[in-house]
């Protein structure tokens, strides 16, 4: 079967690896791709972006499955576009991914179905969205209404950051949102105390099977300090995430949102990811939805995955979770992000990678920003340019090993965290 994966980052990297190693998998092209899926022999890249241009290629290709990395091609309608033809995709149609491309929609929706979140109001007025701040002081959040690539959050923790939040979100757009129809809004919520986890799974629209758990870093420094970015690294199993919190997190959260969604007309098939808060007594509340595989949880869950993930993705599009049990690597996965020099506000592009190693067994490198050029050099192209992933029997041998991977590899500027995986070890 010839497959596709629509998009050009870390998370598109991994998921192109992982179906390249399934015997049902003859060719698996990824569009766009970058420069890891372009120097991967078992991969080719395609350089389409359009969402109809793509579907016709598909049909042309005769291409048997479609998996959707990335948000902003499922904001932009493409599982519709492909269904609509004929064409076996996973991933949520346009009207699903709301729950990812407008905060507005998602808090609203947890508001009806009694999904536990932090209390929230709305503002399209930059007046009334300071006074409201004003009203309840910091720490507060401020979360633009639409795509921002993972950056559109802001944890005020006084109220002149809130304020700065307020006035770039709804006023001069410096990080590039994606504003949804109607123009700039804001959603402004309650801080919440506690732990944060990724908990992701996937959906058929009825039945729900949950991945591996995992924790992301978000912001860019050590000690969790610095702006907010997409994430610096991830490590996998997550283990705030008890029994008992994942039985809550399925219980509270994952099956009210499948069933609500299919009650509200709006069947839900693909990936559902839930940020969630988890409190010091196991108390848990929904920080965000997103409508993919987080970034870069992806890659230490799909590096601990066993099973056949094309067999996964197939039974997500023909309504058959119910019927998958899925296998795990018992050791710790560890993701540690090299982003390149002026991430997240002004990342540099165009230097030269090198180092980068073969692939072995308990060490992988992920790309994300990255392309060949003209002359067959590597370098960086976006702001999160590597994803060095490694496996170990704990997250002290798992950051060794990543570490030591990411040492060998060389390009100006380079900046990443040495403490991805700090919660792991000190609980």
């Amino acid at each position: 079967m010839k497959i596709l994966v629509i998009g050009g980052g870390g998370r598109e990297h991994a998921l192109a690896w992982k179906i390249a190693q399934s015997p049902r998998a003859t060719r698996v092209y990824v569009a766009p791709g970058n420069g890891g899926t372009a120097l991967s022999p078992k991969l080719e890249n395609i350089a389409i972006t359009d969402v109809v241009a793509l579907r016709e290629w598909a049909q042309e290709e005769k291409i048997g499955l479609t998996v959707v990395g990335p948000e902003a091609p499922l904001a932009a309608g493409v599982v519709d576009e492909f269904r609509a033809h004929g064409l076996r995709i996973f991933g949520p149609t346009r009207a699903a991914a709301q729950l990812e491309s407008s905060k507005a929609f998602s808090k609203a929706f947890m508001r009806r179905h009694g999904i536990p979140t932090a209390d929230y109001d709305t503002f399209t007025d930059p007046d009334a969205a300071h006074a409201f701040v004003n009203r309840l002081g910091a720490p507060i959040v401020v979360k633009a209404d639409g795509l921002a690539a993972g950056k559109g959050v802001v944890v005020a923790m006084t109220l002149e950051e809130a304020h700065a939040a307020i006035d770039d979100m709804l006023q001069a757009n410096t990080l590039g949102v994606a504003h949804n129809e109607g123009g700039a809004r804001v959603v402004i919520e309650q801080f919440l105390e506690g732990e944060e986890a990724s908990f992701i799974v996937l959906s058929d629209g009825k039945g729900v099977v949950a991945l591996a758990t995992s924790q992301d870093h978000k912001r860019l420094k050590d000690g969790d300090a610095g702006p907010n970015t997409g994430g610096m690294g991830a490590y996998s199993p997550a283990p705030v995430v008890t029994a008992d919190v994942h039985a809550r997190a399925m219980r509270e959260v994952i099956l009210p949102t499948v069933r609500g969604m299919e009650k509200d007309g709006i069947p839900y098939t693909g990936f559902l990811y839930a940020g969630l808060m988890i409190d010091a007594a196991g108390q848990l509340k929904t920080l965000e939805f997103n409508c993919r595989m987080g970034d870069p949880e992806t890659q230490p869950i799909l590096v601990r995955l066993k099973s056949d993930l094309v067999e996964l993705l197939g039974a997500g599009v023909d309504g058959k979770l119910a019927e998958v049990e899925l296998q795990w690597d018992r050791r710790t996965a560890l993701g540690v992000v090299m982003a390149a020099h002026g991430y997240p506000e002004a990342p540099r592009k165009g230097d030269a990678i090198t180092g980068i190693p073969p692939e072995s067994d308990d060490a992988m490198v992920f790309h994300a920003g990255t392309q060949l050029d003209e002359g067959g050099t590597l370098r960086a192209s976006g702001g999160r340019v590597l994803c060095v992933t490694a496996l170990a029997d704990n997250v002290r041998q798992a950051q060794q090993r990543a570490y030591d991977v990411v040492r060998a590899i060389h390009f100006d500027g380079a900046q990443w965290r040495s403490d991805i995986g700090h919660r792991a070890v000190k609980s």
